[in-house]
């Protein structure tokens, strides 16, 4: 079997936005009629940019090569332009066409692909979502502390026994930074009142996305901890693993991160300095499924688990379903929402969520099939990014 042709889409995520502004698909087609889908996670540049980049590394390495021969196809295309390291551009191109890949090979061998990595460990899989705005909201929950704390308890009745938010305030290109007084007022009551709305019913995950200097972290993290939080996630930028260790060392939460990471190599370097204890894998960025694997095996021996990053589209949703159920340290699996809407519009089966469970699913490769016919009626034609940062520092 040959793969013998690639098609790219750019799907603009109709309002309001959640999983982002865009999504950039492919499909890789065998030369044997079997088509496989993947997905690229926020790579830094306009998504036509991105769909032409799959298309060049697909002409140059992909078109007439195996697709079983995962391994050989990952070591080519990392090591592409002479780079032979984790660049965020290369890996986001190349984790979408290794999870094509395997969903050719599910497919050729009528298998999920969790199957064909080690089997299914786990029936369903615990998930979480952000506390997200709905369209008749009086404020915004986002910031004000007792709708996200109704907010969380409607998630909680609805199966949720974990919700992720993020009242540190915004990020910028110039964090870290210490948090205001205010800031740090704002991310203390909402800790307590989720915490009093939801009671010992769900788990609280407080994101953030590495506003902080270690010492601001620090500071914040001792107002968080009488609340138990399941974990702090990326409390300082990625690019300091010292620093992230440090802020770990210094709280009892657990520190959570790597959305912003690619390869093992990056994660072994958390796992060796004791940086996190949560693994944020991005199924879309990091590698691939094979990557991810690999990953959760390096974790296992340091006790820690993952918790797949998931802030994009149902495809790459799909891939870390896979990798949840056939990983003994799974812990938990990031959903937008319940997978309705455009999640579920452009899928020709949907992601089964059920009760605050994912349930996976048993049809082979990655277990979804994408419509293609509603990817072209939505193209994107916007200029901004998937997500951006603020260009002016934080006041």
């Amino acid at each position: 079997m040959k793969i013998s042709d690639v098609k790219t889409y750019v799907v603009g995520n109709p309002p309001p936005h959640f999983g982002g502004r865009y999504w950039v698909f492919l499909k890789l087609i065998t030369d044997h009629g079997i088509e496989g889908f993947g997905e690229a996670y926020s790579v830094p540049f306009h998504p036509s940019v991105v769909a032409q980049m799959i298309e060049d590394v697909c002409d140059r390495h992909v078109i007439g090569s195996d697709p079983f021969k995962i391994e050989r196809l990952w070591r080519i295309v990392y090591s592409s332009g002479y780079t032979l390291r984790p660049d965020m551009s290369v890996m986001g191109v190349l984790s979408a066409i290794e999870m094509a890949c395997w969903d050719i090979i599910g497919k050729e061998l009528n298998k999920p692909v969790y199957e064909l990595l080690g089997g299914q460990v786990h029936e369903k899989l615990r998930s979480y979502s952000y506390l997200y705005p709905e369209p008749d909201d009086k404020t915004d929950v986002y910031n004000d502390p007792e709708l996200a704390a109704e907010r969380a308890a409607e998630y909680v009745q609805s199966g949720f026994t974990a919700v992720k938010f993020d009242p540190a305030g915004p990020y910028s290109a110039f964090d870290p930074r210490q948090l205001s007084l205010e800031a740090l007022d704002r991310s203390e009551k909402f800790v307590k009142n989720i915490r009093e709305a939801v009671g010992n019913k769900c788990d609280l995950l407080f994101g953030t996305h590495g506003q902080m200097t270690t010492a601001g972290a620090i500071r914040l993290a001792k107002r968080l901890e009488p609340y138990d939080p399941l974990w702090f996630e990326e409390p300082v930028p990625p690019e300091n693993v010292g620093e992230m260790a440090r802020v770990a060392r210094s709280t009892s939460i657990p520190v959570a991160t790597g959305e912003r990471l690619s390869t093992k190599y990056e994660f072994a370097r958390l796992l060796e300095k004791q940086a996190a204890a949560i693994l944020q894998i991005a199924l879309g960025r990091v590698g691939g499924i094979l990557e991810a694997k690999k990953i959760a095996g390096m974790a296992e021996a340091y006790y820690a688990q993952i918790a797949p990053h998931l802030y994009c589209g149902p495809i790459e949703a799909a891939a870390n379903i896979q990798i949840d159920t056939c990983s003994p340290n799974f812990l938990i699996q990031e959903c937008i929402q319940t997978w309705g809407g455009f999640h579920t519009e452009i899928l020709k089966t949907p992601l089964h969520w059920e009760e605050g469970y994912i349930i996976p699913p048993t049809q082979p490769g990655l277990g979804v099939e994408l419509d293609e016919d509603v990817a072209v009626r939505h193209p994107y034609t916007g200029k901004k990014l998937h997500l951006e940062m603020s260009d002016r520092p934080v006041e």
